[in-house]
């Protein structure tokens, strides 16, 4: 992973560790933001860290003064190269590790990514590659995620959210937006709705209603906001 120079010493090494987590979570939630626009403003981050927004400029300027984002008051925050490759370290560290903790430990996948949040700062480069070559240097996590490669490089697959597609549509779940919410999780585990399942879409009810799918040859209803984080591939 790329060094975080410059950084202001703390009076413990488990002072300066918490600086460098802190510093790599940031960059990882815009990185995950700017996925959905950019630049990323401070509102979206706080509410993505639940922070004050006060707390989300002092630690943006910050970044800026590490050249690790490129930041403007009131118009949001964009990654630099250098930041952006930490972020891809980063989240190739927490997806591999969500992988292993699911296929090698046994964790269901409505746990792995509190345990991934901790362990994903710690791991060495080392173990990374041997948790890569384990898994068969796997391409996608628990959640259908994408992992970066080595090289922070990310397989582009065309996905569509469940709610934007219409009657009568047969899609595969690829990817469930919100890998954070377990108990969500859980609930679409029981339904059936994980990655690589197909579905298909039977009604929807209008003015936001739920939607009526067939998953596994049973009919499922699901609300809207379920539908929401779900992301489908035809």
């Amino acid at each position: 992973m790329p060094k975080i120079d410059a950084l202001e010493s703390g009076s413990s090494a488990q002072r300066n560790g918490l600086n460098h987590q802190a510093i790599e979570d940031y960059l990882k939630t815009i990185f995950a933001l700017a996925e959905f626009e950019t630049p990323v403003s401070t509102s979206r981050i706080a509410e993505a860290r639940d922070v004050k927004p006060g707390s989300v400029t002092s630690m943006l300027q910050r970044l800026a003064k590490l050249n690790l984002v490129h930041y403007e008051k009131h118009y949001g925050v964009t990654l630099t190269e250098a930041g952006e490759k930490i972020a891809l370290e980063v989240i190739r560290h927490h997806r591999l590790l969500e992988l292993y903790l699911n296929e090698a430990l046994g964790f269901s996948w409505d746990e792995v990514h509190e345990q991934a949040d901790i362990l994903e700062h710690v791991i060495s480069e080392k173990l990374e590659e041997r948790i890569a070559h384990y898994l068969g240097n796997p391409k996608f996590d628990p959640h259908g995620d994408p992992i970066p490669d080595k090289d922070g490089l990310i397989e582009s697959i065309p996905m569509v959210p469940l709610v934007e597609t219409a009657v009568g549509t047969t899609a595969q779940v690829a990817r469930i937006q919100d890998d954070a919410n377990s108990e969500m999780l859980r609930y679409l585990a029981e339904l059936g709705l994980t990655p690589g399942n197909i579905i298909r879409i039977l009604d929807i009810a209008p003015f936001d209603g739920p939607f009526t799918i067939e998953v596994n040859g049973e009919v499922k209803v699901i609300g809207n906001a379920v539908a929401a984080a779900i992301l489908v591939t035809s």
